[in-house]
């Protein structure tokens, strides 16, 4: 059983326009839909989707949107009453594919309700294979409390305690790094971030252009899109950060970079730290160029595949195929839908094994192949 823990679920609205969104004009939607969304929620739905079982955590009334949502789609969800409703997020997608988003803050939590939350993932987790952490955390809950939901997932079940993905970003993702989660799946852009929030400016040397611009972008005034574009398209570079904050404590990191595929960074027991010489190892997986019609939620149903492949005993590279083919049929599809089994292949996707060659010092570059 693969558990999703949504703190900050929504009602996911897609407008679908006929042209490139254009600030200010009146623009009549030639499609619109709606659906249970949320991190958590999403990854629930695309493993329901494809058969393999999972439980919905997250807060909400019986009768809020989000909740009936789920109850007719039939992805089974264990909840906390608030009182309030949920938040909606809207998505804005043209014929191109290109996604502009607008969410909600979500309901406020006061400490008795994040700690009723916390306790209700403690008892839904029993048993659990994998528990993913997934999305932002609603007003009022600190910043570190997927740090504590961690700790507390494994002092309570021990030896018995689930694996733990988290897919967040910002303060929420660094805080929760001194957890150590069994995986961390950001974007290129969540990334950079993260990296820059961890190692800041001294990770890369000035003496490297490129790398000084993917170390200290954010902040410095540069266009934090067109440097996350620039990272999705440079996998090797991509890897070799993410391979960095394993020494923050992420213990692997899949790593979704739009159309130029994925990365994985498998656990290792290699101290990839400056003072030591030893290469890391990591894996690449893309494909052949899809029909794009939206990216809500298609990263959410990548990080399914894999935990989906984990848990069935699927090798490194049969869960990283397994999470393109699921992230690239998303994709395919309109709104948030998720895909069904018929909908997943694998047969076209490429791997390849990436040799990282680590810094020297604590100054040095980031060194590619």
């Amino acid at each position: 059983m693969i558990v999703t823990f949504t703190p900050n679920p929504s009602l996911d609205k897609t407008l679908v326009l006929d042209a490139p969104l254009r600030p200010g004009a009146v623009q009549r939607a030639v499609g619109h839909s709606a659906e249970p969304g949320g991190k958590g929620v999403n990854i629930s739905r695309a493993l329901t989707a494809a058969g393999v079982p999972s439980l919905a955590v997250l807060p909400g009334d019986a009768g809020d949107a989000v909740l009936l949502a789920l109850q007719e789609i039939q992805v089974p969800a264990r909840a906390l009453p608030l009182g309030a409703p949920l938040r909606t997020n809207t998505a804005i997608t043209d014929q191109a594919g290109v996604t502009t988003k607008i969410n909600e803050p979500g309901p406020d939590f006061d400490a008795a309700l994040t700690e009723a939350l916390l306790q209700l993932l403690l008892q839904a987790s029993e048993g659990a294979t994998w528990v993913a952490l997934a999305g932002s955390l609603p007003p009022g809950v600190p910043e570190d409390f997927y740090a504590q939901a961690i700790t507390a997932l494994r002092e309570t079940f021990g030896e018995q305690a689930p694996l733990i993905a988290l897919d967040t970003s910002g303060a929420p993702l660094a805080a929760a790094l001194s957890a150590a989660p069994d995986l961390i799946k950001p974007n290129a852009e969540e990334l950079l971030e993260l990296h820059a929030a961890m190692l800041g400016a001294s990770g890369p040397a000035a003496g490297d252009d490129a790398a000084h611009d993917i170390g200290s972008s954010l902040g410095s005034g540069v266009d934090e899109q067109a440097q996350a574009e620039a990272l999705e398209a440079d996998p090797m570079r991509a890897a070799q950060l993410a391979v960095e904050l394993q020494n923050c404590g992420a213990r692997s990191a899949l790593i979704t970079l739009g159309a130029h595929g994925a990365v994985l960074i498998p656990h290792s027991s290699v101290d990839n730290s400056a003072e030591t010489a030893e290469p890391a190892l990591a894996l690449r997986a893309w494909g052949p160029p899809i029909t794009l019609r939206s990216t809500v939620g298609a990263g959410d149903a990548s990080l399914a595949g894999y935990l989906a492949s984990a848990q069935s005993g699927g090798s490194p590279t049969d869960s990283l195929k397994h999470a393109m083919a699921m992230g690239r049929a998303a994709a395919e599809l309109p709104g948030s839908v998720m895909p069904t089994p018929d909908q997943l292949t694998t047969e076209h996707l490429s791997t390849e094994q990436l040799i990282l060659i680590p810094r020297t010092t604590a100054t040095a570059n980031v060194e590619t192949s």
